[in-house]
């Protein structure tokens, strides 16, 4: 596994002992920051592209939410909103601020609010995220500054979702310029301003100087903010190393490794909220296998989760359910499974299968831990095919039941709850490979109910049956490894999303 990950980072690695080891020219002078990154943005319209973490980083510096979350506390604090207050268990009310003005001069009101509410809330809008927000009935006005969320039934995670999806857009102009204009010249009240962008390519920013003083993101520092899209890592850090770039992001381990050597450059690790963990067919549909607990229960022993994260991801930790530690109604006390690959071997053969089976693993992502995966596996005697392909093709075949085994990650929208990651994968409906109908009741339920505690019980029982039944394979938490000019301030932030608009320089 680890000689596997080796000689990957070594096709990274060996151009860049060509490049001369001068230091990066800093664009400190120009009061620039020049971010690279590989994903690209099919959209610059914030409901169009939220789904990655990329879409809300440049979202969170264009356009602000009504408040934000404390990642630190977990408290809530005040942004496009000074208070808030549930009216009753499926009405929110917002005291909004005054003062504030979008980047188009337009005052900012209720109006504004409304209308986003309304508008995303919208099934046929088709906003990439309408997990996300259906389950908001409407919104009203009540006064130019005080506005009234309507649920379509009660949701004690609403103020999580409120703080991390629901960006406020400006009424009159999103109304004129709909996803495309809001694309080709995005507007928002937020600490920067748009001067140029192509979808996909590259986008400037400059610093808001009128931007509202008390919020939680505090005043923007640097003046200007470049950010390009490349696809390729080995050239992200050759832009680095020259001075083009000040900051990338998912630096594989051995390849940071490398640049922490040099003077001009600052490495930088995190934990994030994304997981990774592999789904399993449970139904049978795809693999008749995997309808036998004895195989499912044999796989979560075959797989050596510690030297995936010893190995591949240096300083993430195992889970034991999909979920991260941080989110509410997580918890990790549930059946295990040891690594244990003679236990696997035994589990295979009472299955009925002593000299294993062959199936197809799909992936997307985190290529390097697939392949442990299905080393690991082939171990055992389940001779595993690799299908890689990009997400939306995947998901594809995921609706119709023809994946066998799924290895997925996911950051859950930086929604710090459990209701999250478990509605992702087993509330039901064509993604849901388990189709437990008592499990699934379980989750609606525990996602609509006002008590607390009662939820945390509920989500309790929820994640002892998928571990009991072994519907899944729980992983590991991820971390994430940047690289940047030495003179950069930046701290990472475990719901994954850089807060660019923080950074300064020394």
């Amino acid at each position: 596994m680890r000689l596997r990950h080796l000689l990957a980072a070594t096709t990274i690695l060996a151009p860049l002992a060509m490049l001369a080891p001068n230091p990066a020219v800093a664009d400190k002078k120009s009061d620039t920051l020049n971010v690279g990154w590989s994903y690209a943005l099919p959209s610059y319209d914030l409901y169009f592209n939220q789904s990655v973490a990329e879409g809300q980083m440049i979202g969170r510096l264009i356009w602000d939410h009504l408040m934000d979350r404390d990642l630190e506390t977990g408290s809530y604090k005040p942004v496009l909103a000074t208070a808030w207050r549930w009216v009753n268990p499926e009405t929110l009310e917002f005291d909004l601020r005054q003062g504030v003005k979008f980047h188009n001069g337009a005052d900012f009101t209720a109006d504004d609010v409304v209308f986003t509410v309304n508008w995303v809330s919208n099934p046929d809008n088709k906003v990439n995220i309408q997990n996300m927000v259906n389950w908001m009935k409407n919104a009203e006005k009540v006064d130019t500054y005080k506005v009234r969320i309507n649920l379509k039934k009660p949701f004690p995670a609403a103020l999580e979702y409120v703080a991390s999806t629901l960006a406020i857009y400006p009424k009159d102009y999103y109304a004129s310029a709909g996803p495309k204009g809001m694309s080709d010249k995005p507007i928002g009240t937020g600490p920067y301003k748009v001067t140029e962008s192509v979808a996909g390519k590259t986008i400037t920013l400059v610093k808001n100087t009128a931007y509202f003083p008390g919020g939680a993101k505090g005043q923007p520092s640097i003046g200007k903010i470049v950010q390009r899209t490349i696809g390729e890592t080995q050239t992200q850090v050759a832009e680095l190393i020259s001075g083009r770039l000040d900051w990338i992001w998912q630096i594989p381990p051995d390849l940071a490794k490398n640049l922490a050597t040099r003077k001009d450059v600052k490495i930088v690790s995190g934990e994030s909220m994304r997981i990774s963990y592999m789904t399993l067919d449970a139904e049978g549909k795809a693999s008749k296998p995997m309808a036998d607990i004895r195989v499912r229960r044999a796989m979560n022993h075959a797989i050596n989760r510690k030297a995936i994260s010893e190995h591949i991801f240096p300083g993430t930790r195992l889970i034991s359910a999909n979920c991260h530690p941080i989110q509410f109604g997580c918890t990790q006390e549930v059946t295990t499974y040891d690594y244990n690959p003679a236990k696997a071997k035994q589990l295979l053969a009472e299955a009925g299968y002593p000299n294993g089976f062959e199936v197809e693993l799909y992936a997307y992502r985190d290529r390097q831990v697939t392949e442990a995966i299905i080393g690991d596996l082939r171990a055992v005697g389940i001779n595993t095919k690799l299908v890689y392909m990009t997400f939306p093709a995947m998901y594809e075949k995921k609706l119709k039941k023809e994946t066998p085994l799924v290895h997925s990650t996911t950051g859950s929208w930086s929604i710090a709850d459990a209701s999250v990651p478990l509605s992702v994968t087993f509330q039901g409906g064509p993604p849901d490979m388990a189709q437990d109908s008592e499990l699934t009741g379980w989750i609606v339920e525990a996602a609509n109910l006002i008590d607390q505690e009662k939820r945390r019980r509920l989500y309790q029982i929820a994640y002892q049956r998928i571990t009991e039944n072994a519907y899944m394979v729980p992983l590991t938490t991820d971390v994430v490894t940047y690289a940047m000019n030495k003179d950069l301030e930046f701290k990472p932030s475990i719901d994954e999303v850089s807060r660019l608009y923080q950074m300064k320089w020394k």
